[in-house]
C-alpha cells in the first residue's frame, strides 16, 4: 500500500464506481467486502483491472487503519468493524455521494431522505425537472451512484438525491438547493442503538441549515414538525390531511394545490394511495422552490401534465398484472412497519398480505387495525415468523405462517386468493434471510405471480 491509498469498503455498484472515480482521480485503491459470490467476484475482476487491489470475504483491518480515507458503501453501516476501526485511528470517513459530489461542484441537488416514500419522491423529482427541461438523473439509494454519473462526459446540471440515514452520516458537504424530509418513524433498530440515534444521522440534512436555505417537511408528520421547528432556513410544508401549506390536497375539491393556486386534479394522479398523493405534493413542491422559474404559469402547466403520465419505481407498490381476476401488487421495498402500514392503507380490495423476511427490531402489533380492516389472511414467513406471530397471532388477526421458501409462500397465495382479493407483498422486514436484496425478492413475486417459477 502506498500514503495516497484509499481504502473502499463494499464492492456493490456504489463501491465500483467509487473505485472507477478514484482511480481517474490518481488514487491507489484498496477495496474489500466481507461478502463473497459470483457477482462480487465479477465486480472484483473489474476492479482489478482498474489496477485496485481487491480482498473478498473479509477486512485487512490494519490497511484500513493506515488509510489516507476510507469510502463506506451505502450498505455499510457506521458501526460496521472497517469504519470503527478508521474512526479510531483517526482516518476520514466519506460517503460514496460524498465523494460524487465533491466531483461536482456545479450540480444543483434536491435531496431527499425520510423513512418511507423518498424513493418515489425522488424518482418524481427526476421525472418533473426533465419535463421542465432540466437535464437532470436521479442518483443515490435510488440505485445509482453519484460516482456513477460523475464520471460522465457531459454530468447533468441537476441531482435528485435520495439520501439514506447511513449516507448521512458521512457526506458533510451536504449543501442541497433544496433538502426534503419525507417523514421520520422508526426503522433500522437493527442497526442502530436507539430511535434517537437513527434520527441524529436524518437531521444531518440540516447540519449546514442557514438564512436562505431551502427545505421542505411533512405538516402531517410530528415528528418531523418537532426536527425542523427551529431552522433558520425557509420551510415550505406539505399536508394531505387537510392542513393549510405551501401544497396541500384539497379533500372536498379533491384538487392538488401547491403554491396558492390549483395545480391538478387528484383523479388524474395515477398512483395508489394518499401517501402518493403526498409524494407529489413533496416533489412538485421541492421543484418550484428551488427555482422561481419552475413556478411560471408555463411551467406549472408541464408539472402538472408530468404527473399525469408518472408511474412509481418498481417495487413500490407496482401493480404486476392481474391474474385470475386477482391483483398482484410488489411492495418488496416496503422494509419496515411504517411503508407496510402506508400499502394496506392504500388497499381497496379485499386483501392477502405476505408479512416476513428479517425482523429489523420493530414491533408488527401498530399493523392490526389495518390487517382488520382490510385482509382476509396474513401470510407470514421467514426469520421474522416468530416475533411476527408473537405480535399478531391470537389478536384477532388472520394469520398463518407458512413454512418453506419464498416459492412455497406464493403457492399459498394463489391457493387462497379469491378472484376480486389482492394479493400485497408488504414485508415490513428485510430480505436478506431468502434474497441479496428487496429488488431480488420483488423479480421473484412478480414472475410466480405471473405462474413462472419465483
Amino acid at each position: 500500500m502506498t500514503a495516497r491509498e484509499v481504502a473502499v469498503i463494499g464492492l456493490g455498484s456504489s463501491g465500483l464506481a467509487s473505485t472507477r472515480l478514484l482511480r481517474r482521480q490518481g488514487h491507489d485503491v484498496y477495496v474489500s467486502d466481507a461478502g463473497q459470490g459470483a457477482a462480487l467476484e465479477e465486480r472484483a475482476a473489474v476492479a482489478r483491472s482498474l489496477g485496485a487491489t481487491v480482498e473478498l470475504g473479509r477486512h485487512d483491518l490494519e490497511r484500513i487503519r493506515q488509510a489516507a480515507r476510507v469510502i463506506a458503501s451505502p450498505g455499510v453501516p457506521p458501526d460496521a468493524e472497517p469504519l470503527v476501526v478508521a474512526r479510531s485511528h483517526g482516518v476520514p470517513i466519506a460517503s460514496e455521494v460524498e465523494l460524487g459530489l465533491s466531483a461536482l461542484p456545479n450540480a444543483r441537488v434536491i435531496a431527499i431522505t425520510g423513512t418511507n416514500g423518498k424513493t418515489t419522491v425522488t424518482a418524481l423529482v427526476e421525472h418533473l425537472l426533465r419535463a421542465l427541461g432540466r437535464d437532470a438523473a436521479a442518483v443515490g439509494n435510488i440505485g445509482t451512484p453519484v460516482c456513477e454519473v460523475a464520471l460522465r462526459d457531459a454530468p447533468p446540471g441537476w441531482l435528485a438525491l435520495e439520501i439514506s440515514s447511513f449516507q448521512l452520516h458521512d457526506t458533510p458537504s451536504l449543501q442541497p438547493t433544496v433538502g426534503v424530509l419525507t417523514n421520520l418513524s422508526p426503522d433500522h433498530l437493527d442497526r442502530y442503538p436507539s430511535v434517537e440515534a437513527y434520527y441524529a444521522d436524518k437531521a444531518l440534512l440540516f447540519q449546514h441549515d442557514r438564512p436562505g436555505a431551502h427545505w421542505v417537511t411533512n405538516a402531517d408528520d410530528s415528528a418531523s414538525q418537532r426536527m425542523c421547528a427551529e431552522l433558520a432556513g425557509q420551510v415550505s410544508t406539505f399536508s394531505i390531511a387537510g392542513r393549510l401549506g405551501d401544497a396541500f390536497l384539497d379533500r372536498a375539491h379533491r384538487m392538488l394545490v401547491v403554491r396558492d393556486a390549483p395545480l391538478l386534479e387528484r383523479d388524474r394522479l395515477p398512483l395508489l394511495g394518499g401517501h402518493n398523493v403526498a409524494n407529489a405534493l413533496a416533489a412538485t413542491l421541492a421543484v418550484m422552490v428551488a427555482d422561481p422559474a419552475h413556478e411560471s404559469d408555463e411551467a406549472r402547466a408541464r408539472l402538472a401534465e408530468a404527473l399525469t403520465t408518472f408511474r412509481p419505481p418498481a417495487h413500490r407498490l407496482e401493480v404486476v398484472g392481474e391474474f385470475d381476476g386477482i391483483t398482484w401488487i410488489n411492495d418488496s421495498k416496503a422494509t419496515n412497519v411504517a411503508s407496510a402500514r402506508v400499502a394496506l392503507e392504500a388497499m381497496s380490495r379485499p386483501t392477502i398480505l405476505l408479512l416476513g423476511g428479517r425482523h429489523k427490531g420493530e414491533p408488527y402489533s401498530s399493523l392490526l387495525p389495518l390487517i382488520t380492516q382490510h385482509c382476509q389472511r396474513v401470510l407470514v414467513y421467514g426469520e421474522a415468523s416468530d416475533e411476527i406471530m408473537g405480535d399478531l397471532g391470537g389478536r384477532g388477526a388472520p394469520v398463518e405462517r407458512v413454512l418453506g421458501d419464498f416459492g412455497a409462500v406464493m403457492r399459498r397465495a394463489r391457493a387462497v386468493a379469491e378472484p376480486g382479493w389482492a394479493v400485497l407483498l408488504s414485508p415490513a422486514c428485510s430480505s436478506y434471510d431468502m434474497f441479496n436484496n428487496y429488488q431480488e425478492r420483488g423479480a421473484a413475486f412478480a414472475r410466480a405471480a405471473r405462474g413462472d417459477a419465483p
